[in-house]
């Protein structure tokens, strides 16, 4: 469970972070909030006090029980938002092809609640894994939250700080930010949820960040997603030095899915987050965007899962700007492919 102590944020940072930094710091060391550096940057590793968590069971089945059996997919659920039919349709078409599916949650686009959602995608046969921000719930709405996830059966939750609401989008509401991500996970290993944790390898500061696994680990994490890296090679370095600081844990690394501009842009705008320049404009300016899309999703999944410690591979963004049937669409053929089903 999260220490007594640990109740107050460090001065400055605007998401009230005690073990930070959040995964949104900018390439020039800024706050992703602010125009000021980062208080992390340049500050000790802020190290996770006692001893650690216990480690939840996981799910018969499950994401982390065939991970670590052999390579697993996991699949970004892109929906529209208050949308039912949308979350059955695209479940429909993701669920033969995946090990689980991320229910992800955006400043901008709110949506049902985690635990309706999550519903939702059970009963239309998917397995569940949800993400959970402290950005718009208090501490005890994520209570609220993850006890309902564990009594519907999930896979697991993700537990995220959460990206800032920028200027501009939904005024007037309030970010709460009452615990970071680390809290989160620590929480939600107390309700007995297996818990995953991202990390962003490429955002300052980036020496500090494989050792922030091994921390996240000890507050209860059973998993780590990687935010997108330029390179499997970048991958693989940073992998190698969790473990040498003491993470044991799997880790799930990013595969961009994009086939036009706007699904290659939206992956492009998030602090924190890397894409090989050169393979997103030789995939726009190919003659068929969509396949050299869907073959350069393959071919970075393939060399990300090659890479030692990788136990499998998140198929991240809507796959396409001609709506949600058509990105899961995409990100289908990439996973059969990567499952070697098609």
């Amino acid at each position: 469970m999260e220490p007594e102590s640990a109740v107050a944020g460090r001065l400055g940072c605007p998401k009230r972070m005690v073990f930070g930094p959040c995964g949104g710091v900018r390439d020039d060391e800024r706050c992703e909030l602010g125009e000021h550096r980062c208080v992390f940057v340049g500050a000790p590793l802020v190290t996770w006090p006692g001893a650690p968590a216990p480690r939840p069971a996981a799910q018969p089945g499950g994401l982390l029980a065939r991970a670590a059996a052999g390579p697993v997919v996991l699949v970004d659920l892109s929906v529209r938002p208050f949308d039912t039919g949308s979350v059955r349709r695209v479940v429909g078409i993701l669920r033969g092809v995946s090990d689980a599916l991320l229910v992800g949650e955006h400043a901008n686009r709110p949506d049902f609640p985690p635990t309706m959602v999550a519903a939702e995608v059970l009963d239309a046969g998917g397995r569940v894994w949800t993400t959970l921000t402290c950005r718009d719930r208090n501490r005890l709405v994520l209570e609220q939250e993850l006890v309902g996830l564990a009594a519907l059966g999930v896979d697991g939750v993700l537990c995220v700080t959460g990206d800032g609401r920028g200027p501009g989008v939904r005024r007037g509401a309030s970010q709460v930010f009452d615990l970071d991500g680390v809290r989160l996970a620590a929480l939600a290993a107390g309700t007995g949820l297996p818990v995953a944790v991202p990390e962003s390898p490429e955002a300052p500061p980036v020496a500090l960040r494989p050792a922030r696994v091994a921390q996240k680990e000890r507050a209860g994490a059973q998993l780590c997603v990687l935010n997108h890296v330029s390179s499997p090679a970048r991958v693989g370095q940073f992998v190698a030095a969790a473990r040498d600081a003491g993470a044991t844990l799997p880790f799930v690394a990013g595969v961009a899915v994009y086939t036009d501009e706007p699904s290659a842009r939206v992956l492009q705008r998030f602090p924190g987050l890397h894409l090989d320049g050169d393979v997103v404009e030789r995939v726009l300016a190919a003659p068929d965007p969509r396949e050299a899309g869907i073959a350069a999703a393959v071919e970075e999944g393939r060399a990300l899962l090659a890479v030692p410690g990788v136990a499998g591979v998140n198929l991240s963004g809507t796959g396409s700007g001609r709506g949600e049937d058509d990105g899961a669409a995409i990100k289908a053929e990439v996973a059969g492919r990567l499952r070697g089903t098609a």
